[in-house]
């Protein structure tokens, strides 16, 4: 399995990045389950799934909103909940996720992302070209 970068930013002291790992792909029923490296300091949009979603920290940590989430640390999401803003912490975050369901994403609070980025001064970058499987369509951009 290879690291794919799915998404990044410039922060003031430089470019930050979420890499990941897709360990198990399915298309019926769709699922996906990953694992997800995250640059320290990177940002992730407030969002929800297209289906249930476990994460599991492994290492480092992040911010979940308001709510500190160290190594250890498991967050379940039904169908048609959202997370975040999701922010990093200092030595970056390592999770393990499971989509149930299809994986893609949809943003809870575009305005609210935009302003939280330029509050930080960081300039969210067009999304790298991924590897999909040819029966799903990358709606990152959308």
């Amino acid at each position: 399995m290879k690291w794919q970068q799915v998404r990044t930013q410039q922060h003031p002291d430089g470019q930050k990045s979420v890499w990941e790992k897709w360990f198990a792909f399915g298309r019926d029923p769709q699922y996906l389950s990953m694992y997800a490296r995250w640059d320290p300091g990177m940002i992730v949009h407030r969002h929800g799934h297209d289906s249930p979603q476990v994460v599991y920290v492994l290492a480092g940590d992040m911010m979940c909103g308001d709510v500190h989430c160290p190594a250890g640390t498991h967050i379940e999401l039904p169908h048609g909940a959202a997370l975040g803003p999701l922010v990093a912490g200092p030595a970056g975050v390592e999770l393990f996720e499971v989509m149930m369901g299809d994986p893609r994403s949809w943003a809870a609070d575009p305005q609210g992302y935009q302003r939280f980025l330029a509050d930080r001064d960081v300039v969210q970058l067009p999304d790298p070209p991924i590897d999909l499987p040819d029966w799903l369509e990358d709606k990152r951009s959308r």
